[in-house]
Parts: C-alpha cells; structure tokens; sequence
C-alpha cells in the first residue's frame, strides 16, 4: 500500500476512535520507502495522536485503580485483586511507552533534518519516560526519572532555534515544567520553566502567525493555569517541599500538553 494509503487509513482509525490500529498505520507510514521518507508535520500529528490516545486510557485506567488500591487498603482480598489488575495495566504501559520510544530513538531522531522535528521527537521521548516514571519504582523509577529529563534537555537545546512562540517549543515547557513538578518534586524549578517560557512568549506575541495562533495561546494559557496552581500550593505550605503526588489524577493536577488531543482533518 502507498504511503498516501497507509496516512488516509490512520485519519480514518483515529475518526473511528480505533487507536491501536492507529498506531500500526502510523508504523507502516514510517516504514515506507525503507523508512528512508522523513514524516511531515502532518504525519508527525497524526503519530502523537495515535499513541497518546493508547497510551491515556491506560494512565487514566492505572490512576483509578491507584485510587482503589488505597480505599480498599484495609480488605486484603480486594486489594490483592486490585494490585494485580494494576501490575497487568503497568505491563501494557511499559510495553507501549519501549514501543514508541524505540521508533523515536532509532527512527526518528536520527532522520530528522530540521530543529523543529528534533524537538517534537526528543520532546515525545521525554514524556513517555515521565509517563513510565509515574508508576515505576525504585532504580527503574530512578533510571526513567534520568531517561526524561535527559530527553527534555536535549529538546530544549534544539527549541532555542524556534521562535519563543512555536507551538512545540511552548508545548516542551509547558510538559518539562510539568516534570519538575511531579516526578522530581521541585516546585521552583517548574515555576521557573513555565514562567520563563510565558513571559518570552509574550515579549514576542506580535510574531505569532494566525496558522499557529490558537495552539500557541491556547499552551500559553496552560502554563499560566498551572503558575497560578503552583504558587497558590507554595503559599500554602509556606514555601515547604512538595508532596509527592505524581499521576494522582486530582481536579487540581497540573494540566500538560499531553491531556490536549488534536483533533486531524479527514
């Protein structure tokens, strides 16, 4: 099947809401022509797209089952149970999380020829090691804890060349400042990121293009959102460490770009 075939075939998954097939058009996309063809933005999309959708339901999923697990803590049958179905859902999400970052590092990475797709990809690697990093413990906790904030980083240093209103670079901010927050616990370092990103997106509101407008105001609101959140925490623990409270899935979480699904033209 033509490329073309293979991208028009994932719009109709995603319209279907069939996401795990999704993703196998999507890795048919990115095999085609040997794997020698660079995905457009459009097809970059379309990627994300299919893997966040399969990846949410299962984190959405494992914060419920979280929440159980801690009701049910004093009936031991129920939380066996519990406990179980939880490590089944934990499986399925590090086998998806390996699945995409393996493409990214092997496939993506080192055939993009444009700052731009290097920040997208190194970004996507980032958050699914954080994701990993919410359910993990211990030394693999450790390890993807490490595995994000490296992928982040190398981002960030590519996001530099973008102009302070690129979608991509504002999305990496507002996901990397999210990392600060839950996975490491450091508040101020979060508040930092997001607000730097904030404020040099604003000194240059008047380049933003009309194409890009929405998403860039629409990111630009969610750091804003998660500042006011973050400050309002700070005041009141009278500026004392963070709890831990990574995938805690409260009406309170910080919001990151990750909870923002595109939805893609037919």
């Amino acid at each position: 099947m033509d490329r073309e075939s293979l991208v028009y075939e994932a719009r109709l998954a995603e319209q279907a809401e069939r996401f795990e097939e999704m993703v196998e058009h999507m890795k048919a996309v990115i095999q085609s022509n040997g794997g020698s063809t660079e995905l457009n933005p459009d097809e970059r999309n379309l990627l994300s797209v299919a893997y966040k959708n399969v990846i949410g339901s299962r984190r959405r999923a494992w914060r419920v089952l979280l929440a159980l697990e801690s009701k049910h803590a004093s009936i031991p049958d129920k939380k066996d149970l519990i406990a179980t179905y939880k490590e089944t859902i934990e499986t399925e999400l590090s086998t998806i999380c390996a699945d995409i970052n393996t493409i990214i590092e092997n496939v993506l990475i080192p055939g993009s020829t444009n700052d731009e797709a290097k920040v997208f990809y190194f970004k996507m690697a980032g958050d699914y090691y954080r994701y990993q990093a919410e359910y993990t413990m211990d030394t693999v906790r450790e390890q993807n804890k490490a595995d994000a904030e490296k992928a982040y980083a190398d981002a960030t240093k590519f996001a530099l060349n973008l102009q302070a209103t690129h979608p991509i670079r504002l999305g990496l901010a507002l996901n990397f400042s999210v990392f600060y927050y839950e996975i490491k616990e450091e508040s101020k370092a979060a508040c930092d990121l997001a607000n730097k990103a904030f404020e040099d997106a604003i000194s240059e509101l008047d380049s933003l293009n009309e194409e890009s407008y929405k998403d860039s105001t629409l990111i630009m609101q969610l750091l804003r959102d998660n500042l006011t959140l973050w400050n309002a925490d700070n005041s009141d623990k009278d500026g004392g460490d963070m709890e831990a409270n990574a995938g805690a899935g409260t009406e309170d979480a910080p919001v990151g770009e990750d909870d923002i699904l595109p939805v893609e033209d037919m």
